[in-house]
């Protein structure tokens, strides 16, 4: 503690200004690849590089520390290679207007609104017999995956999925990803799943389901064309024969830490004295 107070005494204008920038290219670097599956990778990356340095460092283990010393050159020649993709697709992000400035996330009242939309939807198209792939992204990034398609960003109604999946329209034949209570992009295409299904009546609407959730978080309302049916994908599983209300009953369950955190413990105290106030 004696040692951090001389250092922050000794610092001058220069020094604030070198880690301001050192924290502004980390801060960069995180924001370009947001979206991606390359979150996860970073993230994990990011903490085996702390857990060495405190290895080789604090502990002075002198082998271990030589081979690191000989290991890193070349992994910051393998990062490129490996996440060459997001590199790219984060550097196109970062040219569009608007870039450095996102949307904030839905409240909890939207989201309620786009589940009980998705699962109208979900039911007069199953009704209809018309097939649907509908990928709610979370906390894994599948921009990727909305690349492959045709991007819309559009508000998401029960009318609207109903519109994009219906046979005589050209956005019908794959899956749409939805992004903060919005429609990102329709017709993507998902990677198909490689394990074992023991039930054969699933095609390669249900494998392409489950393959999308073993990669991510995501989830994923797939409805049958030939059997009318709806099911529900995640964690690599899948529920099958839902009706409307379990279906809606499944995603608020799949949902439900999202909406008990709509608001933080504080604002939510605040606003229920406000609230209480308002009332008397």
């Amino acid at each position: 503690m004696a040692n951090l107070l001389w250092y922050l005494q000794r610092l001058e204008w220069i020094d604030i200004l070198d880690i301001l920038l050192v924290a502004f290219l980390f801060f960069w670097i995180l924001y370009l690849v947001r979206g991606t599956r390359a979150v996860p990778l970073l993230r994990g990356a990011i903490f085996l590089i702390i857990a060495v340095i405190l290895l080789s460092g604090l502990i002075r283990l002198r082998a271990f520390g030589w081979l690191t010393e000989k290991v890193f050159p070349a992994l910051l020649v393998a990062v490129p290679v490996l996440f060459q993709q997001e590199m790219r697709r984060a550097l196109e992000r970062l040219g569009r207007p608007g870039a450095l400035f996102g949307r904030m996330r839905g409240k909890r009242a939207s989201l309620e609104q786009t589940l009980a939309a998705i699962a109208q939807a979900s039911h007069t198209l199953a009704e209809k017999r018309c097939g649907a792939l509908i990928v709610l992204e979370r906390e894994t990034g599948l921009q990727e995956l909305a690349d492959s398609g045709v991007l819309l960003d559009a508000a998401i109604t029960s009318e609207l999925l109903v519109t994009i999946f219906n046979p005589h329209t050209m956005l019908h034949d794959g899956a749409i990803i939805v992004r903060d209570e919005r429609v990102l992009a329709a017709a993507c295409v998902l990677p198909l799943s490689t394990a074992f299904l023991a039930d054969r009546q699933l095609g390669l609407r249900h494998r392409a389901a489950i393959g999308v959730t073993e990669e991510s978080d995501a989830i994923v309302i797939v409805v049958s064309e030939e059997r009318g049916s709806i099911s529900v994908a995640h964690g690599g599983r899948i529920i099958r024969n839902l009706d409307i209300k379990r279906l809606e009953a499944v995603l608020r369950a799949l949902y439900q830490p999202v909406l008990e955190r709509a608001w933080p413990k504080w604002i939510a105290r605040v606003r229920q004295i406000f609230g209480d106030e308002e009332k008397t």
